[in-house]
């Protein structure tokens, strides 16, 4: 297969058509080898629009949805990044070169190998992937310039948007039952605004999902 064509059909038929317009956004996406980060029996699909799973629960988030939120975070050189539930390291890789340094955070020990394993590959040595529950943020590295989250959530626990710095931009897609939006908070002191921004139907991040409700 020939991924490079598949990478740059990506980026001018799914992501430049969707409003997507910020060059190191496009950059990136149309550098990475996006075939790297998923499992290799779906290397052929790694450039559709779509998420595709990585293992079990998890998704690579629909590339479209990537750079929606990327580019809403208007990421600087000089910004330190928390990347919510990295996966296989891919959105990590994307933000690598947009960014000063990216915490690359995850709950899965096997994912968060991976992950490490190829952005040493690809010499991404500004990426530095952690291990820890994803709810909790890293409160270590503290305050981020930029939250994202690689998933679906249902709602942003205080405790993540404390980690941002004042200025600071939080993007992900927040959904309950129904479709997502894809959305951005920003911090101005003590106060937290919200802009929901497009539609996405992407899956939840694991301990991000509504809880169940039930009906008599």
């Amino acid at each position: 297969m020939d991924f490079a064509a598949a990478r740059h059909n990506m980026v001018e038929n799914q992501i430049r058509p969707n409003r997507v317009t910020d060059a190191l956004v496009l950059a990136a996406m149309a550098e990475l080898p996006r075939e790297t980060f998923v499992p290799k029996g779906l290397q052929s699909i790694a450039y559709v629009d779509e998420d595709i799973a990585i293992g079990p629960g998890r998704y690579l988030m629909e590339p479209m949805v990537l750079a929606l939120l990327l580019q809403a975070a208007e990421v600087r050189s000089t910004d330190v990044v928390l990347d919510i539930g990295c996966g296989t390291g891919y959105a990590a890789a994307v933000l690598a070169p947009m960014a000063s340094t990216v915490v690359a955070l995850e709950s899965n020990a096997g994912l968060a190998a991976r992950a490490a394993g190829t952005l040493a590959e690809l010499e991404l040595d500004t990426v530095d992937v952690v291990t820890g529950r994803l709810e909790n943020g890293y409160p270590k590295q503290a305050p981020y310039d930029v939250i994202f989250f690689g998933g679906a959530v249902s709602q942003i626990p205080s405790a993540i948007t404390d980690q941002l710095a004042d200025g600071g931009r939080l993007v992900a897609v927040i959904a309950g039952d129904g479709l997502g939006k894809g959305t951005l908070l920003t911090r101005h002191g003590g106060a937290v605004s919200r802009r929901e921004m497009f539609d996405a139907g992407t899956p939840f991040l694991p301990g991000f999902a509504p809880a169940s409700t039930f009906t008599f």
